[in-house]
């Protein structure tokens, strides 16, 4: 804890392990039930938007949320939630090869954003740290080396055409070809950027965020990963959004602004990210596979876990044009 982060309280750590399980919780409700996903992802940001982050999430304001990312992330995090529920309640979009095409695109484009704001942190010049838009960052090689790894984790998006619908009352998005070598260069990219650019909001954004959709996706629901991704992305944003006081003035929990840190972090996430392309490719390359077409994981035991789980007496699945 303090290589990365300052020394903290029992109290701010029960206030963690709470919004880990809130998240976790809120992601249940959403997923559970086609109302509980439209409530929390339709209405209740439709409120906020006409009510709330007009004033909490201004341009300009005090806590930082008031960017051009914050806002662009938030409303393609809810776009992704209500395209997915599509997906998964609309029968003939999930056998529609033009709505598949969809989760590859709005997750790399979450990814590219962030990609974006490395670089962007880098261009700011912030050699010893300093305040930009109202977010403590320090700029350097590490905001290039996470930025070429966040790029990286888009190249490496595959087998987006055997996504389905798994035939259970939850009727999860399932991508089976989105193994855990994926989501674990995710991970450690994911929390690479958090540290980088939201640096003293980490703690939350980085760790919390990440273990509550990755727990579900390894021990609740297999296969389901980027839904439990997007909806609970989601969640925590309109609570930033709606509570920007909260990582810096309620429980805040600063990182050590220590700059070997920031490298180590950058070059762990670089080398999963490098090692994960280079892997991926030379499978392509060996088994003569169109990563535009084909799914690359399919002779893996957790690829054929996940379809046994969730695809029991389901047929092969047509695309129509």
């Amino acid at each position: 804890m303090g290589f990365l982060y300052e020394p903290t309280s029992f109290t701010i750590w029960a206030i963690w392990i709470f919004i880990l399980f809130s998240l976790m919780a809120f992601n249940e409700f959403a997923r559970s039930t086609k109302w509980g996903g439209i409530i929390l992802f339709f209405f209740v940001p439709l409120i906020l938007t006409i009510f709330v982050w007009p004033k909490t999430a201004a341009i300009g304001n005090e806590y930082g949320t008031g960017t051009w990312f914050n806002w662009v992330k938030t409303y393609s995090a809810l776009a992704g939630c209500l395209g997915f529920m599509a997906i998964r309640y609309i029968p003939s979009l999930s056998k529609k090869k033009w709505a598949l095409c969809f989760p590859p695109l709005i997750l790399a484009l979450n990814i590219l954003e962030a990609a974006i704001r490395d670089f962007q942190c880098f261009t700011f010049k912030a050699w010893n740290g300093a305040y930009v838009d109202n977010l403590w960052v320090m700029s350097g090689p590490w905001n290039i080396m996470n930025g070429i790894a966040g790029l990286l984790n888009i190249v490496t998006i595959c087998g987006w055409t055997g996504i389905f619908v798994s035939k259970d009352k939850t009727k999860d998005m399932i991508w089976p070809d989105m193994i855990w070598p994926w989501i674990i260069a995710y991970d450690l990219w994911n929390f690479a950027y958090t540290y980088n650019c939201i640096s003293d909001h980490s703690f939350y954004c980085g760790l919390a965020l990440l273990l509550s959709c990755t727990i579900p996706a390894f021990f609740i629901k297999k296969g389901a990963w980027l839904q439990h991704r997007a909806q609970t992305l989601s969640l925590w944003i309109m609570f930033v959004m709606t509570v920007p006081s909260f990582a810096d003035r309620i429980a805040p929990v600063p990182t050590t602004h220590n700059p070997v840190a920031f490298f180590i972090l950058s070059l762990l996430s670089l080398i999963a990210n490098v090692a994960l392309a280079v892997y991926q490719f030379n499978k392509i390359y060996k088994n003569k596979l169109n990563p535009f077409k084909d799914e690359i994981y399919k002779e893996t035991k957790a690829y054929k876990q996940v379809v046994e789980e969730n695809i029991k007496h389901q047929g092969t699945v047509h695309f129509n044009a």
